[in-house]
């Protein structure tokens, strides 16, 4: 028993060792401008991708100094643990955020979403389909690619669906996926920082215009706990909001359990990430469930979805790290290349769709795109170089429709090519 409590607080004493040395040399990295761009949080992804690849192996350095005595095997399933509940904070606290503006937003904009969610998604998937009909890349392989390029996991999860009895082709969706993920999280991450400063924005006149979008006055997010329960007459569960979140966090997942049926004989579910979105805007614009206080503190929310957001870039990148220079060694940077196509072609296109034919303000075509790429990383860098979190409102708009798109894209392109 000894024995067995010494490897397990060992265990756990090396994994918050990797995650808090990853987040703060993460930070440093995101720190650096250039020419005034800089990756923020992002940094924490490419923080997470070198420490994967320098200590995943049992050679490792930091594995013979003594400082990281996990398995391989159990820093995998930690790190999936990991990034899958950073990313349930991320998107609740986001829900809850974009809540109270999002229904009168997507009820003005809803077409011009869906269209946007429509034209990124169906522009990804076709430059995925030249990719394949254009040169040796097979269709797992090239699916895979888009689903990482994406960075959508329930477009992942359904190419591997169709391949599942086939061990091969699934490996190629899996390592298509690898490939294309890490331009698929910097890429957007950037351009959502260097757009504004091409088109030379004066981002507080286009705060201005994004709440103007919503008919909502500048700076209308309220202290979710400052309407006064004596008036309503509510039950508060705690001073701060975790359990109002918490509670949002276990219906999201249970929400996202649900299947619904699609063509060729496939289902489609929300997931975790989707369900917690879905709840987290609905309790953030009602604030209430009967008589119990939904209401979070803003402070607290903002909080939340930064933690939320690094523990997601240190989940999805030690993994990610691991095998990124076995992969290069075997496939070559070619694949690397159609990756990165797969990203920037719907960041163009969708851009130039919302600015010219949709006539979006600048945030919320941004956001938009954001929600249409279904990139996580992208709202928060957004968000800074915002400094208003109601471009949240419009990358929830956008992030259902596409997140529905991708996954019968993916089931498309891996039937017919």
């Amino acid at each position: 028993m000894a024995y067995f409590q010494e490897i397990v607080f060992s265990s756990c004493r090396s994994m918050m060792f990797i995650i808090f040395c990853i987040t703060f040399i993460g930070y440093l990295l995101g720190d650096i401008k250039v020419k005034g761009v800089e990756l923020g949080t992002a940094g924490v992804f490419l923080s997470a991708l070198f420490f994967g690849h320098f200590a995943y192996s049992d050679a490792s350095l930091l594995r013979q100094m003594g400082i990281i005595t996990v398995s391989s095997g159990f820093m995998q399933h930690s790190m999936s643990l990991i990034q899958e509940m950073g990313l349930l904070c991320f998107v609740t606290s986001v829900g809850f955020i974009a809540g109270p503006n999002f229904f009168h937003n997507l009820k003005k904009n809803v077409k011009s979403y869906a269209f946007l969610g429509l034209i990124i998604i169906g522009s990804g998937a076709l430059t995925c389909a030249a990719v394949i009909l254009l040169t040796s890349v097979d269709s797992a392989m090239g699916v895979g690619i888009l689903s990482g390029a994406l960075t959508t996991t329930p477009g992942f999860a359904a190419a591997q669906d169709i391949v599942r009895s086939n061990e091969f082709l699934l490996n190629e969706v899996t390592v298509g996926h690898a490939i294309g993920y890490p331009f698929g999280v910097v890429g957007v991450v950037l351009f959502v920082q260097i757009v504004p400063k091409l088109v030379k924005a004066n981002i507080l006149e286009e705060q201005k215009k994004i709440n103007a979008a919503s008919g909502q006055p500048l700076e209308f997010t309220p202290d979710r706990r400052q309407e006064g329960n004596a008036q309503k007459n509510l039950l508060d569960i705690d001073p701060i909001g975790l359990g109002p979140l918490s509670l949002a966090v276990v219906l999201g997942i249970l929400l996202g359990k649900v299947r619904l049926p699609l063509p060729l004989g496939t289902h489609f579910s929300l997931g975790n990430t989707g369900g917690a979105l879905i709840v987290g805007l609905i309790l953030g614009h009602f604030g209430r469930i009967g008589r119990i206080n939904m209401r979070i503190s803003a402070g607290f929310l903002k909080a939340f979805r930064e933690f939320g957001l690094v523990m997601f870039l240190i989940g999805a990148g030690v993994p990610g790290g691991s095998g990124f220079v076995d992969i290069v060694r075997e496939y070559g940077l070619i694949l690397f290349l159609y990756g990165a196509l797969m990203t920037t072609v719907p960041l163009l296109v969708g851009y130039f769709i919302a600015k010219h034919v949709v006539k979006l303000c600048l945030l919320n075509n941004l956001g938009a795109i954001t929600g249409g790429m279904t990139s996580t990383p992208a709202l928060g860098a957004l968000i800074n170089v915002a400094k208003t979190d109601d471009v949240a409102a419009s990358y929830a708009a956008t992030y259902p429709v596409a997140l529905v798109l991708v996954v019968l894209a993916s089931q498309f392109l891996m039937t017919f090519l």
